[in-house]
């Protein structure tokens, strides 16, 4: 009966979440439509459907309201053709639909520019930057913040000087890696790894100390030391949590992507959002944003659920 209960509760409370969890996307995506598709609450603009009389007017130009209205006013005056047009947006505010369009064209048709790589491959190009950036920052800063939280003495041996670099911004260091590195994914991996490799110590050290004490010391009182003691009583301690930190660092890792995309050659995901924003295609830099957006995402969700299964003894996930 209690267990019932118990069962009954936490499907109601899972229920809850994803209802809450799908509501935290459809509100802003209301707020979207509401501006995109209401005329009466923000269109600054007249998109033209009939130039009329004005001569520099053409078909789908954009102009302001005011200069529209003017423009009336004058074929008025002059008893010509009065031009014709509908509220909108700015060119740099698409609505919902042409954002969805632009995402399926972008996976299923080419670009219409040669110079402008396709979505999935700059898709693909950065996703290996990001593993490779991470990979070799986790290489470096997990051991080296796991033993800087487990012994004291190379903890204050190194922490002031990483706390120093890591105020230290990371783009600052582009010229310097392109210098270095050449021009091509070297400085973009680099980037990275400075971005995260700093936070990462300090975020896993802090992360260790918060180990119980006591078991600690009970291990070393039953004989355990030196690389015993981290491979057997501290790093299986600290997993769930240091399982949680490399998911959040994980997601810095993709922020510092688009600083290290904009030094070295022209691939990426950030260049084709450069090439489109140049070519004012914003429903294909909105596409682009946001699936950068649903790979971080997506990739997050699956790696929570992937640490429920790993520690399922680890109950502050339940919570989240």
């Amino acid at each position: 009966m209690i267990s019932s209960l118990f069962g009954r509760g936490a499907d109601e409370d899972a229920r809850k979440r994803t209802l809450l969890g799908i509501g935290s996307f459809l509100l802003p995506l209301l707020a979207w439509c509401l501006i995109s598709y209401a005329p009466f609450i923000w269109h600054p603009k007249v998109l033209v459907t009939d130039p009329g009389g004005v001569d520099y007017f053409q078909v789908d130009m954009l102009v302001d309201k005011a200069m529209f209205n003017e423009e009336v006013a004058n074929m008025q005056q002059a008893h010509l053709a009065l031009p014709q047009g509908k509220p909108s947006n700015p060119i740099y505010l698409p609505a919902p639909d042409d954002v969805a369009k632009a995402f399926y064209n972008g996976f299923v048709n080419p670009p219409t520019n040669t110079d402008v790589p396709s979505m999935p491959a700059s898709l693909w190009h950065s996703i290996q930057i990001i593993f490779w950036g991470f990979l070799i920052s986790s290489i470096i800063g997990v051991p080296l913040g796991i033993l800087s939280g487990t012994y004291a003495t190379l903890g204050r041996l190194n922490e002031p000087f990483i706390e120093f670099f890591r105020y230290l911004p990371a783009p600052a260091f582009g010229a310097l890696a392109v210098a270095i590195l050449g021009i091509y994914n070297g400085p973009k991996i680099a980037i990275i790894v400075i971005g995260t490799l700093f936070q990462q110590v300090l975020i896993i050290a802090n992360t260790t100390r918060k180990l119980e004490t006591t078991l600690i010391e009970a291990a070393r009182t039953l004989g355990s030391k030196n690389l015993k003691l981290l491979t057997k009583v501290v790093v299986p301690g600290i997993l769930p949590d240091l399982y949680r930190d490399q998911r959040i660092l994980l997601g810095w890792a993709w922020t510092y992507l688009i600083v290290a995309e904009l030094i070295g050659t022209s691939s990426g995901i950030t260049w084709f959002i450069t090439q489109q924003a140049r070519y004012q295609h914003f429903d294909n830099v909105y596409a682009a944003i946001m699936t950068i957006g649903l790979i971080g995402f997506g990739s997050d969700l699956i790696l929570a659920r992937l640490g429920r299964r790993l520690f399922p003894w680890d109950r502050t996930q339940d919570r989240q």
